[in-house]
């Protein structure tokens, strides 16, 4: 629940399209919102307890079409807890232009230098689990990835950090569009420096602390 409310925070909700789940602490399968909910409506009585198989056990209505993406994504790697899926703007129009991310910010160094996955599949829903598969297989053990003409992937051992390598990657996205529109940049970190900025500004601790800066920025909303 708190972190489909940071993400709306952090301007990654559309209306009621975009998803997180986090692993069931008994190994039932993953906790998602209900369809039909944006990311700031989402209360408990709006969950649901979605099986490995993608059968609703607790909850009201039919399971997400694309909760086979969470579903993949944290059966693919029994360490992670939780899965983010938005269809953050930046991200989508950066992928369109096929062109290495680079690290052009704190944020872009959250790939140590490397340019971020992209799965290339489809464009479309991620509505089977043979697709959720793919997508989990293109992710591996990146923060997030790209998922051209749709959005993005971002996952993690704690709810914190996959909530904000989603935020990140959105971020690292728009800063380079932005720089692209004044032509092409001239100078960004190379790998070495890039490689020890991902240690320097992205350990856990300031995850948590731009997770915490999220949910503060979410109950003001909630009380304005």
């Amino acid at each position: 629940m708190r972190a489909s409310h940071a993400l709306a925070a952090a301007g990654q909700g559309d209306m009621v399209w975009g998803h997180t789940a986090v692993r069931d602490p008994e190994g039932r399968g993953i906790w998602i919102k209900a369809p039909g909910w944006g990311l700031e409506e989402v209360r408990e009585e709006r969950l649901q307890l979605v099986s490995w198989a993608a059968d609703v056990l607790e909850g009201e209505g039919a399971p997400h079409k694309e909760c086979h993406i969470h579903l993949e994504v944290l059966r693919a790697n029994p360490e992670l807890t939780c899965c983010v899926h938005t269809h953050a703007p930046d991200a989508v129009a950066f992928a369109a232009l096929d062109v290495p991310l680079l690290p052009l910010s704190h944020e872009g160094a959250l790939f140590a230098g490397e340019d971020v996955p992209r799965f290339r599949d489809t464009g479309a829903l991620v509505s089977t689990a043979a697709l959720g598969k793919a997508l989990a297989a293109t992710l591996g053990d990146a923060p997030a990835a790209l998922m051209p003409r749709h959005g993005l992937v971002a996952a993690s051992r704690g709810v914190p950090a996959a909530v904000m390598h989603a935020v990140l990657l959105d971020r690292a996205c728009r800063t380079q569009l932005t720089a692209l529109a004044a032509g092409p940049p001239r100078t960004y970190s190379d790998a070495a420096e890039a490689r020890a900025k991902r240690a320097q500004c992205w350990p856990d601790s300031q995850l948590e602390a731009g997770w915490r800066y999220l949910l503060r920025r979410a109950a003001t909303h909630r009380t304005t």
